[in-house]
């Protein structure tokens, strides 16, 4: 059987680290999807910026390798550049998975085992992988197989070196795989750039994206369900998780604050959050709130629910 993990975490692309395995695909809103080119170009000049070595495994009837880099540097040079420098590697799902025809696991894990070697060799900070599963389907590979194969390479994130999204093309993978693959995958990546993902937690709720004006009502909407409703009874007590939104507009920080102000005196609501948010709301009034706790938490403060990355959270 395929060991099965709690609930995956949905975060925007921004937010994976390295040692990261994360998804992308399967169990997406229908309808929300788009090309997977946006998240993995913010993925890939992200990481280069960062002195991180990509690979994009792609689908052998995928763009070509000309198109790819195209796409990938709009224009600035920086990509192809990277693509010049060794920094930006682009393979076939064929030479990683299948290179002789058929899949190997092991064979497999020594591939991008020897990628992250060669990665470091080369003094990179790290690798960074997409890789497309297209091949899978391709192979006729069961649904158990490739799970397992998913849940064995665990060790392979062990070195904080390696980082992975495994895309799992919507169109190419049945109900069945769309319900199970992110029980294998501790992370699930948001498809779109500027969308918000709310969870309810026991305690309150955990805010996933962006805050502004695409997704202003949302976010508002679903701040007054979580503190307005908790406790109709009187004070409340609610956590709100906000460590995995990767930019939050003034007005939306503004609108925190108010419904916080506006709950029945004894209430408490506690915000975890990166520095940059925490400071706006400091700016914007919060000490002055009894009712709200803004909590500050550092990458080292992770307890596994949010990756407290506070220096790319961005307010405008």
């Amino acid at each position: 059987m395929t060991p099965q993990h709690p609930a995956e975490r949905t975060v925007p692309v921004e937010r994976l680290r390295l040692g990261d395995h994360a998804c992308m695909g399967p169990g997406d809103i229908e309808g929300a999807g788009e090309s997977p080119w946006k998240v993995f170009t913010a993925y890939t000049r992200t990481s280069l910026a960062r002195g991180e070595k990509v690979l994009l495994v792609m689908d052998p009837d995928d763009l070509t390798d000309d198109e790819v880099v195209a796409l990938l540097d709009r224009g600035s040079g920086q990509v192809v550049a990277a693509r010049a420098g060794g920094q930006l590697s682009l393979k076939r799902s064929t030479e990683i998975y299948v290179p002789d025809g058929r899949f190997q696991e092991r064979r497999t894990m020594d591939a991008y085992a020897s990628e992250v070697d060669r990665a470091r060799d080369e003094g990179w900070a790290g690798l960074r992988v997409t890789a497309d599963m297209s091949w899978a389907p391709r192979m006729n590979l069961g649904h158990d197989r490739l799970l397992d194969y998913e849940a064995s390479v665990a060790p392979l994130f062990a070195d904080p070196l390696f980082t992975a999204i495994c895309w799992y093309d919507r169109q190419r993978f049945d109900d069945d795989l769309a319900a199970r693959v992110g029980k294998v995958h501790p992370l699930r990546v948001m498809e779109r750039l500027d969308s918000l993902e709310v969870t309810e937690t026991p305690d309150g709720g955990r805010f996933a994206g962006t805050a502004e004006l695409s997704t202003r009502t949302e976010f508002v909407e679903a701040l007054r369900e979580a503190l307005e409703h908790r406790n109709d009874a009187g004070p409340s007590h609610v956590v709100l998780d906000l460590r995995d939104l990767c930019f939050m507009e003034a007005h939306c920080a503004w609108q925190l604050i108010s419904v916080a102000a506006s709950l029945p005196a004894g209430s408490e609501v506690t915000v975890r959050c990166g520095e940059l948010l925490g400071l706006v709301l400091e700016q914007l009034g919060a000490e002055e709130v009894p009712q709200l706790v803004v909590r500050v938490e550092g990458e080292d403060e992770d307890d596994g629910e949010g990756d407290g990355k506070g220096e790319e959270d961005g307010v405008g």
